[in-house]
């Protein structure tokens, strides 16, 4: 599990720049108010960054956890990951306004604090739910199945 969340901090490194990026561009080009800045900016990065850490997650860091590896598993899983990465942006943008009230940092050193703490909660939740270990098993004429390990 070690060397899996040494995966998962890289990717996230990543993904934390990727969200950076797109934030910088979405508040020096396109919005201009306060709630665009701190509301809107954020949560279309972080959408950008959810699916960038996802594509990296499935293929990269739980890809022994995926027995067959198709665009239907690839989709399916993408809803619960989603669902567990809004859990955790809910947890980041409440510590991004935090932040900004109460030491009125610029939004951009707020989403980085605010995403290095809501990142250990994505961890587990991807641990313990969207990616967890199955066993390959071939079946009767050669058709493949997969059993959860609880």
């Amino acid at each position: 599990m070690h060397f899996k969340f040494l995966k998962f901090v890289i990717s996230r490194l990543l993904g934390t720049i990727v969200d950076t990026i797109i934030l910088w561009i979405l508040t020096q080009y396109i919005f201009f108010s306060y709630a665009g800045q701190y509301l809107a900016a954020p949560a279309i990065s972080f959408e950008i960054a959810m699916f960038h850490n996802y594509v990296i997650s499935y293929f990269w860091i739980w890809n022994k956890h995926i027995p067959i590896k198709v665009a239907r598993d690839f989709f399916t899983r993408l809803v619960p990951y989603n669902i567990s990465t809004l859990f955790g942006f809910a947890i980041k943008m409440s510590l991004l306004l935090l932040f900004e009230s109460l030491f009125r940092w610029d939004v951009i050193y707020c989403n980085i604090a605010a995403l290095l703490i809501s990142g250990v909660v994505n961890f587990f939740l991807s641990e313990l739910i969207v990616f967890k270990k199955y066993a390959h098993l071939s079946g009767n004429n050669g058709k493949h199945t997969a059993i959860r390990y609880k």
